[in-house]
């Protein structure tokens, strides 16, 4: 421990500074759950607060953080609900929950291993071609749009690339909602049948 105009804080070993990344740092357990946490509110936050490349590149490493948590925890629910609700005894009801976790896991598995790293993969050979161009250094959603369509409208490979940018993100944000929704749906027959639990 250093103490610092009055105030202690531990040191990393590597090096002179505090928590510079390496293994003791004392949250890293808590990395997933503040990172499901941070997801939601960072995107709001953050899109009027830096620029649009670090926003890319933030948003590039919450996303694959959030879409495994929901896959591992989706597992977790399904296994769960399997074992306490064996399939010859299944009304329709509870078949159409079972049917449900089934989608939030296939959205949430379809999110992590495709769309997510597609979506990735082409912001980052994005943010090169706006970098040539000096975009991307901008603070905020709407400053220099004129630039962006003129970048569209003038380079062919950027032009496919924010398509399939668009496409992918897309189908992504369309996972997730179908996923929430369905998460939601069961959450709320599960908080009616409370009685029978």
């Amino acid at each position: 421990m250093i103490q610092r105009g009055g105030k202690r804080r531990s040191v990393c070993r590597q090096c002179d500074h505090g928590y510079g990344g390496g293994a003791n740092r004392p949250d890293q357990g808590a990395a997933p759950a503040g990172a499901l946490l941070l997801l939601g509110h960072a995107g709001f936050a953050l899109v009027w607060q830096v620029s649009l490349h670090t926003f890319g590149l933030v948003q590039s490493k919450l996303f694959p953080v959030y879409f495994y948590c929901l896959l591992g925890s989706n597992v977790v629910s399904l296994a769960v609900y399997a074992v306490y609700h064996p399939r010859e005894l299944l009304d329709w009801h509870e078949s159409v929950q079972m049917m449900l976790y089934f989608v939030v896991l296939i959205m949430t598995g379809l999110n992590s291993q495709w769309f997510g790293p597609a979506v990735t993969d082409v912001m980052l050979q994005m943010r090169e071609i706006e970098k040539e161009h000096g975009l991307g250094g901008q603070i905020g959603m709407g400053s220099q749009k004129e630039a962006y369509t003129k970048l569209k409208e003038q380079d062919p490979k950027y032009r496919a690339y924010r398509s399939t940018f668009s496409r992918y993100h897309g189908l992504s944000s369309l996972c997730n909602l179908i996923g929430i929704i369905c998460t939601t749906v069961n959450l709320v027959y599960t908080a009616l049948k409370l009685s029978t639990i």
